[in-house]
């Protein structure tokens, strides 16, 4: 039996992969108490007994746990910013070309940001197939659910919250429907570009808009194109995610919405959704999961998968 420890169980990620795998009979989970869950002794010894370890952590609270690590056979699934773009570390997607392999022999796997899941499932092949140049100066809006934001930004959404403009006491909840959609990161300095950038191959970054609205879960990112074949598009994608993973290839999910897509529609879901419309002038790309899923606790639960030699979805919602 497998022992796993996830550093940072307190947290929405940290908390979901628990709980995604507390029934698990092949897994034994290490867990601290409370009154030492921080205590770095005790975390070090966790570390290093444990055949997988999750972090949970920001990001300088996970160097500092890698650091801690000394087994060799410990194999670390990092959530955090710290990782993604570094030098022995492997990025868990392992839909992506050549990825899956190298990611069952990794001891240091870097789990992908929500947003840069969906923006790198719909770019990487049209770049790797030639349909995107590596040049191309490309944009991208994202809808999030707001459990992408953490306990802070989820306390803000609950009928129970402090007012988010300032000010104390509990708010009438058709204030709470007022924050709507809300645009941040407008500065243009997202934490999950350099990951879009490195893992796409591509020159530059690209204008990137992220916006949390007012469902718990669930992400739609888009991705824009002019004079692009739409046809030769979905061939790629439908090729390129045939028969395996998480990602799939769907013709026209808008279809059964009655022409809308929602970006809570794979709220629950760990796997992920790419399609593709428009018409020969314009075009747009879209990847529709859950921010928790793919794009965070399903998608390290996936990598662990692999690194054990087990079925890639078990324990997961396809």
């Amino acid at each position: 039996m497998k022992r796993v420890f996830i550093d940072g169980s307190a947290g929405t990620t940290g908390l979901r992969i628990r709980e995604r795998l507390s029934s698990r009979a092949d897994l034994e989970l290490v867990v601290l108490p409370d009154e030492v869950r921080k205590d770095v002794a005790a975390r070090r010894d966790a570390l290093n007994s444990c055949d997988v370890a999750f972090l949970c952590l920001p990001d300088a609270a996970a160097i500092e746990a890698v650091s801690l690590v000394e087994s060799p056979n410990t194999v670390i699934i990092d959530t955090s910013t710290a990782h993604r773009t570094s030098d022995g570390w492997e990025y868990g997607f392992p839909e992506l070309a050549g990825r899956r392999a190298a990611i069952a022999k990794s001891k240091r796997i870097a789990n992908p940001g929500c947003h840069a899941s969906g923006f790198i499932a719909l770019v990487e092949p049209l770049v790797r197939a030639g349909i995107i140049s590596r040049d191309e100066k490309l944009s991208a809006f994202s809808l999030t659910g707001y459990s992408g934001g953490g306990k802070k930004m989820i306390a803000e959404y609950a009928p129970e919250a402090q007012n988010p403009l300032g000010g104390a006491g509990d708010l009438p909840r058709p204030f709470h429907l007022l924050l709507g959609g809300r645009q941040y990161a407008l500065g243009q300095s997202h934490k999950h570009l350099p990951e879009m950038v490195k893992v796409c191959g591509l020159a530059a970054a690209p204008c990137f808009s992220p916006i949390v609205v007012p469902h718990y879960s669930g992400m739609e990112v888009t991705v824009p194109l002019f004079d692009r074949d739409l046809a030769a598009i979905k061939a790629c994608y439908a090729e390129y995610y045939a028969g395996h993973g998480m990602v799939r290839f769907v013709d026209d999910p808008a279809a059964a919405e009655g022409g809308f897509l929602s970006s809570a529609g794979l709220s629950g879901s760990d796997a992920m959704e790419v399609s593709a419309y428009g018409n020969s002038e314009r075009v747009v790309l879209v990847a529709r999961f859950d921010n928790l899923g793919k794009g965070a606790s399903g998608a390290a639960i996936q990598n662990m998968n692999i690194v054990l030699g087990v079925a890639e979805a078990t324990g997961l919602e396809a």
